[in-house]
């Protein structure tokens, strides 16, 4: 795992925080270059909001994707992030390399024979993957032929490998590497450093730190804490039990607020530009919300972690493993037991973080959502359309059926095509038929 310093600003961030704190405490814009004592005089009184206008981005190249669901993208919200897709990165499953899966288990303290039963069980589950592919991505091709009839033939060579891919990996362990660009402030920086519970999140976050104190040694002071936190980022144990294969996703819809207070969005502030966090007259959405309770596949929840206005609780493993609609109708659900079983058996053994990067795609979590109006419209926006993938799709319709035909709240259910009856995608359209949208505007969709 390697991390690359990409982007910074120029200025001297001493330089740059001493700025921002004289500004609130002088008449005129202060002399640029005079620094105070960062350290004593805002660090460690907890003024920290002026290290905020210091950015970094780094690129962070063979991170395991179970290290950025259960670890960088978790419980910190303040960041911006752009990770290697696992619909359109093909290699990631079809040329595994397993010397850089076991390189990557040196992290933690285990023995040869662990090591080698953990590569065995990746291997499985990449047999799986590899034995079906061609036939996914034909059923991929015949589905399209079928719900996308306005898709052409170009559409269909290009996005079918890709369906097949995004759907068939759910018997794939999230240990495979990826890679991402990843923007975060100084005193985010401070905090993940601080808070690091796992062996990836310490070395992730430590060479994160070294790159910032290499260039400007005088920061140093920020990372003089010893690290000795070893959290949980899942609740794993109430999942140990294999309990069944799923083939939809779950929602229990807690609470939808008051909804008089529903000030339903206007479709120009909706797209290209969300401007709902940021118009007046939709800051009363923004006091009410909707509670919800979900259970959905690892893969999912790295989608649904995109939107950070909304508050999650920490995941637990239910034991249930999804099941989408090409590989089930290949007849693979024995095959998603055996996958699952597997990887329970080989946790019970191993650190809890480390099990959790072992997790298959296809293991379900569960865990509670709290979203304003403002946040799970957008949301919708972005879920209900066909260019995502199927599972956080139906998440999204059956919040719809919960919430009922008579709610005004049905004002947040809105995608482009169904306000104005043309794609926002431009180039990159499903090839649905919009004359039916009528009728239903969110119908069953099995890609």
């Amino acid at each position: 795992m390697k991390v690359y310093l990409m982007n910074w600003k120029i200025q001297n961030p001493i330089e740059a925080i001493s700025h921002a704190a004289l500004s609130c405490y002088q008449e005129k814009m202060p002399e640029w270059g005079k620094k105070i004592n960062v350290e004593n005089a805002l660090f460690k009184t907890g003024h920290h909001t002026t290290m905020q206008h210091t950015d970094f981005s780094f690129f962070i190249e063979g991170i395991s994707v179970g290290d950025v669901t259960f670890g960088l993208h978790l419980a910190n919200p303040f960041y911006n992030t752009s990770q290697r897709s696992g619909r359109f990165c093909g290699k990631m499953f079809s040329n595994p390399n397993y010397r850089r899966i076991v390189k990557y288990l040196d992290h933690w303290a285990i023995g040869f024979d662990q090591k080698e039963s953990i590569v065995n069980y990746v291997k499985s589950a990449l047999n799986v993957y590899s034995e079906n592919i061609q036939k996914a991505t034909l059923r991929a091709d015949e589905f399209i032929r079928i719900e996308r009839p306005n898709a052409n033939e170009k559409y269909r060579q290009q996005n079918a490998p890709k369906i097949a891919q995004e759907q068939l990996r759910v018997f794939v362990p999230i240990i495979f590497p990826t890679a991402l660009e990843y923007t975060i402030n100084l005193s985010v920086l401070t905090a993940l450093y601080r808070s690091a519970w796992s062996p990836i999140m310490k070395e992730v976050t430590r060479q994160m730190a070294n790159l910032v104190v290499d260039k400007w040694p005088e920061l140093s002071f920020l990372f003089v804490e010893k690290r000795v936190r070893e959290d949980v980022s899942v609740d794993f144990f109430s999942g140990r039990r294999h309990r069944g294969v799923l083939t939809k996703p779950r929602l229990h819809l807690v609470s939808k607020g008051d909804e008089r207070f529903f000030v339903k969005p206007e479709p120009q502030d909706l797209h290209p530009v969300d401007l709902l966090h940021f118009l007046p007259k939709y800051m009363v959405n923004n006091v009410e919300g909707i509670k919800t309770l979900i259970e959905i596949s690892v893969a999912t929840m790295g989608q649904d972690q995109r939107h950070r206005t909304i508050r999650r609780s920490q995941p637990g493993f239910s034991g249930n493993f999804y099941l989408p609609p090409i590989p089930d109708s290949l007849g693979l659900k024995k095959e998603a037991a055996e996958i699952l079983n597997h990887w329970l058996e080989l946790s019970r053994d191993l650190p809890v973080s480390l099990a959790t990067t072992l997790a298959p795609y296809g293991a379900m979590v569960k865990y509670g959502k709290d979203a304003s109006y403002n946040a799970a419209t957008h949301e919708l926006g972005k879920r209900l359309c066909w260019c995502a993938q199927e599972e956080i799709y139906h998440l999204a319709r059956f919040l719809r059926k919960q919430i009922g035909e008579q709610s005004p709240l049905l004002g947040m259910f809105t995608v482009p095509c169904v306000i104005s009856g043309k794609c926002g995608e431009g180039a990159r359209c499903c090839g649905r038929d919009l004359k039916k949208m009528e009728n239903d505007p969110f119908p069953e969709r099995r890609i």
